[in-house]
């Protein structure tokens, strides 16, 4: 076939003429590459959602999206980690696929996100406690249960979030089909002790004397019932990321956290904001979040998944793994994420998705929560 005969063909076929062919590649700015993503996770069900709003949540202005193929799917809220690592302008590649099986809510929390973008920080600031936030945290709860007509849905947190979700789940099993452990807090001090001995162990390993001279500098590191001051978490918290106990093999998460900039979801104006958010909700939280110890919880009214990091330190996955053994509850699984740290549903997303399909989809199928009896 000659080139005169097949060039019209294969504009046919690749949607562009020749003249378009030859144009600069793009995007070439926030606002196209936005679009392409947007275009590419649209929801066209004819009872799909796809959506972002605002709540009165604890008495402040509060931000959700929500994605959903069919609404009679079962729900899934996600407690984003941090405290202020928001997980909605991430999800359009952490949580892709989620929208064929559950109704996905992501919630911007207290002082995080876009959350913080639409109210004034002075006023926030002092209203950033860990109570406060496992209020918030409940009210969400009942408001996505009246809104999508369930009596129970799923809860998912990851890290920070999960410390939200198994108080949760411990004060309110009727809301639940399950409750999603990802890099589930347990006792903070002992993980933090471990992050740290480990992080330790590598720097002398590699003759890192900088980071030998940082770690023993804050040492004794999280003994007492003090808080650890802000400063030493993250001393640790860097030598701790550069030595992938963080993200597996790589020096940090940027990787993740660059995805924000191509959020669908997220205004420029957000996007800019959203480390400053994070640095406010740190200042606030880290250190007291640090203190939590919940090894008492020993028994659950809820179905348990635990989601862990082989190679996470920096939410120490052995300690999850240790309490995981002795908790009871109605059913549990844990399922081990083995090329990952600490950031599992960025890391091996496919595995994520796979894992909610083949282990809490089927909670809500055996209760008729879902738009379909048969197997996805």
């Amino acid at each position: 076939m000659s080139k005169a005969s097949w060039l019209p063909l294969a504009a046919l076929f690749l949607g562009s003429t020749p003249a378009q062919a030859q144009e600069a590649p793009g995007p070439n700015n926030r606002a196209e590459a936005i679009k392409i993503i947007a275009g590419l996770r649209r929801i066209v069900a004819p009872e799909g959602l796809e959506r972002t709003e605002k709540l009165r949540i604890g008495g402040i202005d509060q931000w959700v999206s929500v994605r959903s193929r069919d609404p009679r799917n079962p729900v899934l809220l996600v407690l984003h980690g941090g405290p202020g690592w928001v997980a909605m302008p991430t999800s359009w590649y952490v949580a892709h696929g989620w929208d064929e099986f559950f109704t996905v809510i992501q919630w911007d929390q207290r002082g995080a996100g876009k959350t913080y973008v639409a109210n004034d920080p002075t006023t926030v600031a002092p209203t950033l406690t860990v109570e406060q936030m496992h209020a918030d945290a409940e009210e969400v709860v009942t408001w996505a249960r009246k809104t999508f007509r369930k009596e129970k849905l799923f809860v998912l947190g990851h890290s920070w979030g999960s410390i939200l979700g198994l108080t949760l789940a411990e004060r309110h099993p009727e809301w639940l089909h399950a409750y999603i452990g990802v890099a589930q807090g347990i006792d903070a001090r002992e993980s933090e002790r471990r992050g740290w001995a480990w992080t330790l162990k590598q720097a002398r390993a590699t003759k890192n004397e900088e980071a030998i001279r940082d770690l023993e500098s804050i040492a004794p590191y999280a003994i007492g019932k003090t808080p650890v001051p802000l400063k030493d978490i993250q001393l640790q918290r860097r030598w701790l990321n550069f030595f992938g106990g963080a993200a597996y093999r790589r020096p940090d998460a940027s990787f993740e956290g660059a995805a924000v900039n191509l959020s669908p979801e997220y205004t420029d104006e957000e996007v800019r904001q959203v480390w400053k958010a994070g640095d406010l909700s740190a200042e606030s939280l880290l250190s007291p979040i640090l203190t939590t110890d919940l090894t008492q919880v020993k028994r659950l009214k809820t179905p348990l998944l635990l989601f862990l990091g082989r190679h996470d330190y920096n939410v120490s996955a052995t300690v999850a793994a240790e309490w995981f053994a002795s908790v009871k509850a109605p059913s549990k699984q844990l399922v081990w994420f083995e090329q990952s740290a600490h950031e599992l549903m960025a890391e091996e997303p496919g595995k994520m998705l796979l894992s909610l399909v083949r282990h809490a989809r089927p909670l809500a199928e055996r209760a008729g929560d879902v738009a379909s009896a048969s197997p996805p």
